[in-house]
């Protein structure tokens, strides 16, 4: 079992900046990727970002991708979503996930995230 817990969310001005953390505790030296999803009011939850657990390798969205930065620190069992030049498009419940699975071709398939946080509301004000 792993549990995630999500934090950092909250109101922002368009063009600010948040950082989320999302807390791992339990099995996680099984974790082999984390992923950042969101999901605005009626919309389907899309995919943000993923890192995997070990080597730090990073894939986003094309809609975040550079405004957007996933990492941990030190190894740690916190993973972060710097976010930088927040549009009003990027209002959304943030959930973090992770993936058991070594060999996951497809990371921004909901379906491969085998654990879920409880998601963090970002705000963003035009």
């Amino acid at each position: 079992q792993v549990q995630l817990v999500e934090s950092g969310g909250g109101l922002v001005q368009a063009g600010g900046s948040l950082r989320l953390s999302c807390a791992a505790s339990g099995r996680t030296f099984s974790i082999y990727h984390a992923g950042w999803f969101r999901q605005a009011p009626g919309k389907e939850r899309e995919f943000v970002a993923r890192i995997t657990w070990s080597g730090g390798s990073t894939d986003y969205a094309d809609s975040v991708k550079g405004r957007f930065t996933v990492f941990r620190e030190d190894a740690g069992n916190t993973v972060f979503l710097q976010m930088n030049s927040l549009k009003p498009d990027d209002a959304a419940v943030y959930y973090c996930a992770a993936d058991m699975k070594p060999y996951t071709i497809d990371g921004h398939n909901i379906a491969n995230y085998d654990y879920w946080g409880q998601g963090t509301q970002v705000i963003v004000s035009s």
